[in-house]
């Protein structure tokens, strides 16, 4: 199946932002793509709140996710819409991070939300608490795909491998991690958590990023690395974007599936053990 990932600097206009996106699924479709992925927070990227509240909306209400469901039926794709920022269905918090994969027919065929909020405290003052805002979710999600399973998450959950070998063992032959990864732990973290993901798993491993400076009319400008990448189920990198918008490209072959889970059989040598006492 040709896939590809694109690769985004969205702003804080999520119409502005649908209109960037939907021309880049045409020309990925034009290109002969049959599965195409958009990053993590597709439709916003913004560190007002308040701001937030004020462009975002439900789910049945979303000028994104209507858009993109249209797009794939246009083309006749599979799309992944990497997770749409949304105001949630309950009153404890005001958002959630939600991934859509979306049919060729343009219904939804799963969603996700997502699990490990990104609440940490790096070097040089930056601070992110995800979990202020953004109400977590509770099960993993495992989608029926042309080529076979499709396991469902998204950026900071790319750091607990147990989902990961989850998804695995439940029948996952394609792992999605779209992400909006700060430039810190881009640099230092991003290529191998998802090389290691793809060699536990056995499964290929693709992530569309987002990527730049993001433009904001209302609070400050957040960065985020790029470098959205597609990784083999050996562990080697098919495909590699920059730090600009792009296309990325590749072929996936289920037979690599087969191939890296047979020589290395990891998924199936699980064995009990007693765990340290608490």
């Amino acid at each position: 199946m040709k896939t590809a990932l694109i690769q985004i600097s969205s702003s804080d206009d999520p119409a502005a932002n649908l209109d960037m996106v939907l021309g880049m699924i045409a020309q990925a479709a034009a290109a002969g793509a049959e599965f195409i992925l958009t990053p993590e927070v597709t439709n916003c990227i913004s560190t007002n709140r308040a701001h937030q509240l004020d462009v975002l909306h439900p789910q049945d209400q979303d000028i994104t996710l209507a858009g993109l469901r249209a797009a794939a039926q246009a083309h006749g794709v599979w799309l992944l819409i990497g997770s749409l920022a949304l105001k949630a269905e309950t009153a404890d918090v005001p958002f959630v991070n939600r991934s859509f994969l979306v049919a060729p027919d343009g219904g939804i065929a799963a969603q996700y939300d997502k699990i490990h909020m990104f609440d940490v405290d790096l070097q040089g003052d930056q601070s992110y608490r995800e979990s202020a805002a953004f109400h977590p979710g509770d099960r993993a999600v495992l989608a029926q795909m042309p080529f076979g399973g499709l396991g469902m998450t998204i950026c900071y959950d790319l750091r607990f491998p147990y989902l990961y070998r989850h998804l695995a063992q439940s029948g996952a032959q394609v792992i999605t991690v779209p992400a909006a990864f700060s430039p810190a732990t881009g640099a230092a973290h991003w290529h191998v958590l998802l090389r290691a993901r793809a060699i536990e798993t056995g499964a290929y491993i693709l992530a569309p990023a987002q990527c730049g400076t993001h433009a904001a009319r209302s609070g400050t400008s957040r960065r985020t690395y790029g470098h959205s990448l597609i990784v083999a189920p050996w562990g080697e990198v098919l495909a590699e974007a920059g730090t600009d918008p792009c296309i990325l490209y590749a072929d996936l072959d289920m037979a690599q599936v087969q191939m890296a889970r047979s020589q290395v059989p990891s998924l199936r040598h699980d064995r009990d053990f007693m765990k340290v006492p608490e």
